[in-house]
């Protein structure tokens, strides 16, 4: 009799497991609206999007999985996780086994396929149940992620279940740079700009794939970086700026974390050490390095042009390598920039000479010199690149010397331009550039330059008119957004009808940010609820 019950109760049991078995196998699916992943507000636009027009659903159930035992990959997994966890909320386990309640998963998979040609080329396969990013390498998969990033709506659809869903649409993703270097200049001399503010510059400047932070770390105005075998530099020469503030500077620890945080967004910074012109604050400091004869003083205008380091001595070029030496070291990437542009009272032969000289003081600490367009009249290595700013003639006078060249043609790629008759801050030597103005253009093949002699773009942002993180953001947003599809994204991928309406879609992102964007009438803003302290309350 007890032998029967207990038989009785075992068969109930048994039946019921495979009830609540049978019962998890026919969960009803969400059934997805239909997306069209070529409708959506990328910038820059990919090279090819193929759409499958379903949707993935990113949700509570989601989980992100990379590959193992690969450099950089699950960091990059992290990043992704916190950029989702600021946008929605929601908390996607990165790298976890064994957790149940999983449905579908994104994986960012380091590949070995020969179609993704360039360091930063990526595949983004997006399914119904799963997101797949393939890159050969960590790079790539980066600039992968922020494709994604811009894929996930802001607002959940609550329609499709009772849990909270984000609906990314599926189909393929093939992308790859137009150009290898895509980069913006800080100015930090005219005016200091904080650690925290360039932080998030460089965050903004990922977002749209730009991969070059160029620094100007001195001026007649302000020295801003720490060199510990010349202290009087910051002491003296870091401690005013343009209008008469206290400037400031960063120290190397400082810096290397400038550095460091580029580099987890794989953003090379660019040091650049202005010289033999615009070099005031450094001659004050150290008078015996003062070329043009007149008495020095801290100097906190903005004319340009009056000073010159002096170039027949050899202890210039002592102080010269002992400060290349010293940033070098902190700075990984291949280059290092020495300005010089604007060198009106240095002779012309002395330039020269002073350009060769430094040359070889940047190849003997293990980088590539970047100069204005200006050092092209030099004899100086094909190995050099030249900033094209102004002169036609001496970038071509560099394209013959093999060398080559970076698009930052005042007239179209100065961010510290006004963008018309009534913008609060800018100048306007080199015009007016509005948001069209600033995206109407073809650098690929500008002057007749060849594609191949191009390094890449970069729009720099002087800092005459502007003091804080809030005017930076006025003069640089939204025209950076438009530089970064310039330098990405190929010439026949870029319609300025198109862009406008992708870029109106972006002030959600921008507002959540809390960028303080010029609001062009050109544009169709949308409309947004989002800011950065409501995101911060949730």
């Amino acid at each position: 009799m007890i032998k029967s019950i207990l038989i009785r109760i075992l068969s109930l049991l048994f039946i019921g497991l495979i009830f609540l078995a049978c019962q998890k196998e026919k969960k009803i699916p969400i059934k997805m609206p239909a997306t069209d992943l070529s409708g959506e507000n990328m910038i820059p636009k990919p090279l090819k999007i193929i759409p499958t027009n379903n949707g993935f659903a990113l949700d509570k159930y989601t989980a992100i999985y990379t590959s193992k035992e690969t450099t950089g990959f699950a960091e990059i997994g992290q990043f992704l996780a916190d950029k989702i966890k600021f946008k929605t909320n929601l908390e996607i386990p990165v790298n976890e086994e064994g957790i149940d309640s999983i449905e579908r998963v994104i994986y960012i998979n380091q590949s070995d396929s020969v179609a993704l040609n360039t360091p930063e080329s990526y595949q983004l396969y997006i399914n119904k149940d799963s997101v797949i990013l393939n890159s050969n390498t960590a790079e790539g998969a980066f600039r992968g992620i922020q494709t994604l990033r811009q894929l996930i709506p802001f607002n959940s659809n609550d329609t499709l279940a009772k849990h909270q869903i984000w609906v990314v649409p599926t189909g393929k993703i093939i992308d790859k740079p137009n150009f290898e270097y895509r980069g913006s200049m800080l100015d930090v001399a005219r005016h200091f700009f904080s650690v925290s503010d360039v932080k998030k510059y460089i965050d903004l400047l990922a977002y749209y794939k730009i991969n070059i932070l160029h620094l100007h770390l001195s001026d007649d105005q302000g020295w801003r970086i720490e060199i510990k075998s010349w202290p009087k530099l910051t002491t003296i020469g870091g401690s005013t700026e343009v209008g008469g503030a206290s400037g400031g500077f960063y120290t190397q620890k400082e810096y290397s974390e400038i550095v460091a945080y580029a580099a987890e967004r794989y953003i090379t910074i660019i040091p650049e050490i202005d010289m033999p012109g615009h070099t005031n604050a450094a001659s004050v400091s150290y008078p015996f390095l003062n070329g043009n004869g007149k008495k020095l003083k801290l100097y906190e205008g903005t004319r340009v042009g009056f000073s010159t380091f002096n170039t027949k001595k050899d202890t210039t070029y002592k102080f010269i390598d002992d400060v290349v030496n010293e940033i070098s070291a902190l700075t990984p990437g291949p280059y290092f920039h020495i300005g010089g542009d604007e060198s009106h009272v240095t002779k012309k032969a002395d330039y020269k000479y002073f350009v060769n000289r430094v040359e070889k003081i940047i190849r003997k600490h293990g980088k590539k010199m970047i100069g204005w367009d200006d050092i092209a009249v030099a004899d100086i290595d094909s190995t050099s690149i030249a900033q094209f700013w102004r002169s036609e003639k001496n970038a071509k006078k560099a394209v013959k010397k093999g060398m080559k060249v970076i698009i930052s043609i005042a007239q179209k790629a100065y961010l510290d331009m006004k963008y018309d008759s009534l913008s609060k801050h800018g100048l306007n030597w080199a015009g007016h550039i509005p948001v069209d103005t600033a995206y109407i253009w073809t650098p690929d093949n500008y002057i007749e330059i060849p594609k191949e002699s191009i390094l890449g773009i970069e729009a720099p942002l002087w800092s005459e008119t502007i003091s804080d993180i809030n005017e930076l953001e006025y003069l640089a947003f939204p025209r950076i957004i438009g530089y970064s599809e310039l330098s990405w994204s190929t010439e026949e991928n870029r319609n300025w009808d198109s862009y406008k309406k992708r870029l109106a879609n972006h002030a959600p992102f921008l507002d959540m940010m809390d960028v303080k964007y010029y609001p062009s009438t050109l544009i169709d803003w949308k409309k947004s609820k989002f800011t950065y302290s409501s995101i911060k309350k949730d």
